[in-house]
């Protein structure tokens, strides 16, 4: 019986350390806005590995607000590179988090 029991505080301990934590792909800090008069700038720019891209929305989920923010902000997130580009550095931000 005893061994019953400490099979059981076992599998329960293994059970409760068990937490799936959210990995994000990539580090990144939004700067600012993109103030440019052109009819392909706009948005937001973005440091990811020491390359500077643009966005021009975030996910609706992502409980940030870009209207009224204090740049720079650091993030991590998911994002892919939009095909072909207008000016090459346009990404997709799939999904962020403030840091």
């Amino acid at each position: 019986m005893k061994k019953l029991i400490m099979i059981f505080f076992i599998f329960l301990l293994a059970i409760m350390s068990c937490k799936k934590e959210k990995h994000l792909m990539n580090e990144g800090k939004i700067t600012g806005v993109d103030f440019r008069k052109c009819s392909c700038c706009g948005g937001y720019f973005i440091d990811i590995n020491k390359s500077t891209y643009r966005f021009y929305e975030l996910p609706e989920n992502s409980g940030i607000d870009l209207q009224n923010a204090k740049f720079p902000i650091c993030v991590e997130l998911d994002w892919k590179k939009v095909e072909p580009g207008c000016l090459g550095d346009e990404i997709i931000i799939e999904e962020i988090e403030k840091r």
